[in-house]
This record gives C-alpha cells, sequence and structure tokens, in this order.
C-alpha cells in the first residue's frame, strides 16, 4: 500500500502543482483586469454637459437612435504647444468639429463635419470664470469652445442642428498623435504631392506610413494642396478616420494583451467626454452598440455652406440643402442626395484637379485617399479593440521617408 501512495505521489504533486498554477495565472489575470480597470477609468477626463445645460435642450430620441459632438481641440497647453507649431496662451478652439448621428438600430452612422469657420448663432455661454458671455448672431463655429468650453461648443452644436448631443468626446493634438503611435502608425496614400510649411507635412505622391506627429500633420494640412481651403482639410480628415479604422480592425489586440493595454491606456489618457460616458463600462457599451458600423456602413459629409455675404475668409449654411440634412438626420433617415451633390470637389481625381464649391476663399477638396478598408473594420473597435475577422491590416505601402512633422511655424486659426 504504502509502495503504491509512493508510487502515485509525483503524479499528484505535478497535480497539485498544475492546479496551484492555474489558481495564480486566474488571480493574476483577475488583478490585472482590475488594475487595468481602475487606471483606465481614472485617465479619463470629463465634464457634466447636462449639470451646464440643465433641460433648455432638444429632446432626445425615443426611438434608439442617438447623437455624438466630436472635437478636436487645438490647445497648445501642455504637450500641445511644440506639436501645434506655437503658444497661443491659455485658449483653445476646436480645430475639428463632428456630429455623429447613429441610426436607429445601429447599423448606420452619418458624420458631419461643421467646418470651423462657419459662422453661426452662438448662445449665450458661461465662461471658465462663472461670467455669462451674451449670445452673438454671427460667430465661428469653432469659437463656442474659446468662449464655453466643453458645454458651449456643445449647446451650439445643438442650436445649430436642432439634434440633442446625447454623448460628447473630445481630444487634443498631443491625444490624437498618441493614439495614432498606439496603434501603430496609419497608412495614406495621396495622388500628389503635399508640401505645407504651416502644417509641417511633407510628402511625395504616393503610400505612405505616418507615425503620430506625421499623421497630425496630415489633418491640419489645408495650404500644402488644392486651394488651402479649410473644407480641403475637412476631406483629409475623412480619409484619416477611415485609415485609422483599417488600421485597428488589422493590428489583432485581443491577441496581444500588451498592445491592448497600450492602446487602451493612451486612448482613455488622450480623450474627454461626457459625464455620462466617462467610464470603462460606458465606453465598451458604446462600442458595442456601434461593432455593427464600419467604413462601408458610415456617410461622411461636410455641412453643405457656401462663402459668407458679409466675408469672403467665412462661410455659412447653405440652403434648402443644411436644413435637409439636419431634419433627415433629426428623422433618422440617409442623407439626401441634395446634399451629396454639392460636396466639395476632389482636386487629386477631377478633371479640372480644382474643387467645384463654393466660391471664393472657402471651397473644399478632397486630395487624398487611403487604401480601401474591409465593412468588417468597425468603429468599435476603436474603441473596444475588437478587430474584425477579415480586415487586411495596415496598408503594404512603405514609409516615407520625406514625410516630416510639424514645423515651428503655426498654422492660422
Amino acid at each position: 500500500m504504502a509502495d503504491h501512495e509512493k508510487g502515485r505521489s509525483p503524479r499528484r504533486r505535478a497535480l497539485r502543482i498544475a492546479v496551484c498554477a492555474m489558481v495564480a495565472v486566474v488571480v493574476i489575470g483577475a488583478g490585472v483586469a482590475g488594475y487595468a480597470y481602475w487606471k483606465f477609468n481614472g485617465n479619463i477626463k470629463s465634464v457634466d454637459i447636462d449639470a451646464s445645460l440643465g433641460t433648455a435642450r432638444p429632446p432626445a430620441a425615443t426611438d434608439g437612435s442617438f447623437n455624438l459632438l466630436v472635437l478636436g481641440s487645438d490647445s497648445r497647453a501642455g504637450g500641445n504647444g511644440a506639436l501645434a507649431g506655437g503658444d497661443t496662451a491659455d485658449t483653445a478652439r476646436s480645430d475639428t468639429a463632428m456630429v455623429v448621428h447613429v441610426n436607429q438600430d445601429h447599423s448606420g452612422a452619418q458624420v458631419v463635419s461643421v467646418p470651423r469657420d462657419t459662422l453661426v448663432a452662438r448662445p449665450a455661454c458661461t465662461d471658465k470664470t462663472g461670467k455669462t458671455v451674451p449670445a452673438v448672431q454671427r460667430a465661428m463655429f469653432n469659437s463656442a469652445y474659446e468662449t464655453g468650453g466643453a458645454a458651449c461648443a456643445v449647446k451650439t452644436a445643438e442650436q445649430l442642428t436642432g439634434l440633442r448631443m446625447n454623448h460628447y468626446i473630445e481630444i487634443d493634438f498631443a491625444g490624437f498623435a498618441h493614439v495614432i503611435d498606439s496603434i501603430g502608425g496609419v497608412t495614406v496614400t495621396t495622388t500628389v504631392a503635399i508640401h505645407d510649411k504651416d502644417s509641417g507635412l511633407d510628402l511625395a505622391a504616393g503610400t505612405h506610413h505616418l507615425d503620430g506627429t506625421q499623421a497630425l500633420a496630415f489633418v491640419r494640412t489645408r495650404h500644402g494642396i488644392g486651394n488651402g481651403s479649410d473644407l480641403g482639410r475637412i476631406e483629409l480628415q475623412k480619409q484619416m478616420m477611415k485609415s485609422v479604422l483599417q488600421q485597428v480592425a488589422g493590428i489583432g489586440l485581443f491577441s496581444n494583451p500588451v498592445k491592448l493595454w497600450s492602446v487602451g491606456d493612451t486612448l482613455t489618457s488622450s480623450i474627454t467626454t461626457d459625464s455620462d460616458l466617462a467610464s470603462v463600462n460606458s465606453l465598451v457599451g458604446l462600442a458595442q452598440s456601434l461593432r455593427g458600423i464600419g467604413p462601408e456602413q458610415l456617410a461622411m459629409v461636410t455641412l453643405p455652406v457656401v462663402t459668407a455675404p458679409s466675408d469672403p475668409n467665412r462661410v455659412v449654411s447653405q440652403q434648402p440643402q443644411a436644413g435637409q440634412l439636419w431634419a433627415a438626420l433629426k428623422t433618422d433617415q440617409a442623407v439626401p442626395q441634395a446634399v451629396l451633390a454639392v460636396q466639395p470637389g476632389n482636386p487629386a481625381t477631377s478633371p479640372s484637379g480644382a474643387a467645384t464649391r463654393p466660391p471664393g476663399g472657402s471651397s473644399g477638396t478632397a486630395p487624398a485617399t487611403v487604401p480601401a478598408a474591409s465593412p468588417s473594420s468597425t468603429l468599435s473597435s476603436f474603441l473596444s479593440g475588437r478587430p474584425g475577422s477579415s480586415a487586411t491590416g495596415p496598408g503594404t505601402g512603405s514609409a516615407s521617408s520625406s514625410a516630416t512633422g510639424p514645423s515651428a511655424a503655426a498654422e492660422g486659426r
């Protein structure tokens, strides 16, 4: 009997060791996951939009559709100054503004870029000192953020669109560059050379894999291509969004815990959200609601605008198309054909190489493209890191030795 027990003891010891090892892995894994949850939650900055704006707002949709206001801030605070090419004291404006409407069954979305130079009626807002700033009839859309921060930007967007902004997400220059670096850069293709001394971007025609600094210069470029308009830059920003979705879908975050940690830590450290969205659970919930939306399910348009009668360097909403666009989103309909028909031209692909509208200094261009992304490269992958099963990964173009970051000269705001 003793010999029998003695013969089994090595196997029993091996089994005990294996069980203990498995328990240790589970405990350690749970501890790491718990620490990640705690750390990522602590990273997220938030603003209480609801408390700031009260109840005098457009009603929220009840059919399952919802809207987000996504802003890119041009703050030069902290690490932004070097990236942006200069100091603007303690001010910041919304360099990029997108109204994202997610439809009723969350199978598609419309993304409407609002040109920062659009003259709008800005409502009364509260500045950072608590002082009420009176409403004005004509102000640049991007000045709302400077006047009263996120709450004023949301209030202005809601007044412009007639839509309730259910959520708010903001990222600054440094945050954007860090996120791009964390996902391994992005691949873009341009059919013409881009040389912009203000953004610092220097690209030959062709395909380039950009790091964060270069990608930031790409989305800020306006003077180095086309006619130098803000609408042309918006087209670059749309292309960058698709390129980011494709890159995220191809890097296999869930099979690479180190990469998943890096992207999660960077993303949550880089954004500011409304208070309802300011947790890992809420962000993952948002990601899950967007999991069926890929580039093929995105309708990306620019708010129809024409040159402002009062200022050739500003634009105003083009009617009736702008009104039709907001009405379509409010009733959860597709972007009207009348809106698609007046979208900015693409000087890289049009025979004349010129933009089609609007007249004056504000006509738009779409000078660059990115490799086509798989429909399974979803919006949710950017938030949750879940790539589509058929995603192809980053483009095959080689990195460009001529791509450079921003220069010391600040781009005009």
